[in-house]
């Protein structure tokens, strides 16, 4: 095909193709949810909206139970601040405003993390956003999310929009995780990763923003604010028993190996230090590495694993995991067929590599298998709460599916592989141009098979 200023004309038919493909993709993630998902009808938005609409007439917040259920309004009184505007709103409308709001969030969170990964192998970065929207929202946690009326997806929004501030050196980075923070409150190990990192700017601003909002949401609304903080916050059978089939942390699999409705206290407190150790640790070192992506990814699936509750909707960070691992493959293929003599310098992989062929494949095979897990969610076969059954009767293999997901977090937390010399996730880093990058005569033979940090073909 003729190449006309230096680009290849596009035709009717590659558009076309392109729309078919985003199209089969779109319909297969559909039927995905309806064969492995459930029955959502906006169960917990309807709670919000009915907690909300209850407080603007008059009601007390956290007294409201929601119409044949036990349940009530279980987040900080700022968060309820932030749900009021859904009051004007019918309960199906909020619902859908929500899951429109929340595939835009998970939208925004592909185009950046799939961007150095498109560039790089010269993709369309909108094309695989396209194809990739709907693989990643047929996903338990983004389906359950958007299907119950969660709010899961746009918190991980709101984080991963600190990521590109703080990989791009904006003077807000932090304000996403203060905000995140002021609303459900895990993300506060966020803070904790800052502060161990050194990157105390973000970290100062990230805890003067949920501290900021938190004082003032005290102000507006004192009685709950009250409330709250000194009662409700420490009713955690307001949120569920520690067994329930959907609460995939550490504290759910012991609970559920234990065959009780909650996890040995000792017993779990102490495999917590281990695994916040170990989380905290390695997601220092990734950020030391250069590897802001995986570091935040580690934080934030340390933070699933050691949260009493975390139900299958929390665990959106299995998302960047799975890219996490794709980019990882893809790199150590191209470093076998030696795109490094060619220009594409993969840094941070060991050479030479004795079997091209085979070069990758276990970090292909892990996203694969995890993206499997999370589309197929074997937990639910298994279900169960006790007292009224238990999970002793379906043998250890069902005891293992029904704690799949908590296994596989507590597996990436120790092994999700960082990527050492990895380009700047979302972008290139803010930092000033090398003096020889500005003398071309300067510059060594060294230095004309490098790229600088923010070269267009620098690595992912």
């Amino acid at each position: 095909m003729p190449v006309i200023g230096g680009r290849r004309p596009s035709r009717p038919w590659r558009f076309l193709a392109r729309i078919g493909i985003v199209a089969v993709i779109a319909y297969v993630a559909w039927r995905a949810t309806l064969a492995f998902g459930r029955p959502y009808e906006f169960f917990d938005m309807k709670i919000y909206h009915g907690a909300v609409v209850w407080w603007t007439q008059g009601g007390e917040l956290y007294q409201f139970v929601a119409p044949r259920t036990t349940l009530g309004f279980t987040y900080p009184p700022f968060a309820a601040l932030t749900m009021l505007p859904m009051s004007a709103f019918s309960a199906a409308d909020a619902s859908w405003i929500n899951v429109v709001f929340g595939l835009a969030a998970l939208m925004l969170v592909l185009f950046a993390l799939l961007g150095p990964l498109a560039r790089r192998e010269g993709w369309s970065r909108w094309g695989a956003v396209a194809i990739a929207l709907p693989l990643f929202a047929a996903l338990e946690p983004v389906r359950e999310s958007l299907g119950y009326g969660q709010v899961n997806v746009l918190l991980f929004g709101l984080i991963m929009a600190d990521l590109i501030a703080l990989r791009r050196g904006w003077r807000w980075a932090g304000v996403g995780i203060g905000l995140a923070t002021a609303i459900k409150l895990t993300p506060a190990l966020f803070i904790i990763y800052l502060l161990l990192s050194k990157q105390w700017r973000t970290a100062a601003m990230a805890t003067a923003t949920a501290a900021g909002v938190t004082v003032l949401t005290h102000l507006v609304v004192p009685n709950e604010s009250s409330t709250y903080w000194g009662t409700i916050l420490w009713q955690t059978e307001r949120v569920g028993a520690a067994d329930m089939t959907p609460n995939q942390s550490l504290a759910g699999l012991l609970a559920r190996l234990h065959d009780t409705t909650h996890a040995p206290t000792l017993l779990w407190i102490s495999f917590i230090l281990v695994i916040l150790a170990v989380g905290m640790s390695r997601a220092r070192n990734a950020h030391q590495e250069g590897d802001e992506l995986t570091a935040f990814t580690l934080v934030g699936l340390t933070a699933n694993v050691i949260s009493p509750i975390s139900w299958s909707h929390h665990l959106v960070w299995v998302i960047p995991a799975i890219v996490a691992l794709l980019d990882q493959a893809m790199r150590r293929r191209n470093a076998s067929r030696g795109i490094a003599a060619r220009g594409r310098a993969t840094p941070g992989l060991r050479e030479p590599i004795w079997f091209p062929a085979l070069t990758g494949a276990r970090h292909f095979a892990a996203a694969g298998a995890l993206y499997l897990l999370f589309l197929l969610s074997p937990i639910w076969p298994y279900e169960h709460q006790l007292p009224a059954g238990s999970h002793y009767a379906d043998g250890l293999f069902g005891l293992l599916a029904e704690s799949s997901f908590a296994i596989a977090l507590i597996m990436l937390v120790a092994m999700l592989p960082s990527r050492p010399g990895a380009e700047p996730a979302f972008g290139p880093r803010s930092v000033p141009t090398p003096t020889w990058a500005t003398q071309p005569r300067q510059r060594t033979a060294v230095a004309n098979r490098e790229f600088p940090v923010n070269s267009p073909r620098a690595p992912l």
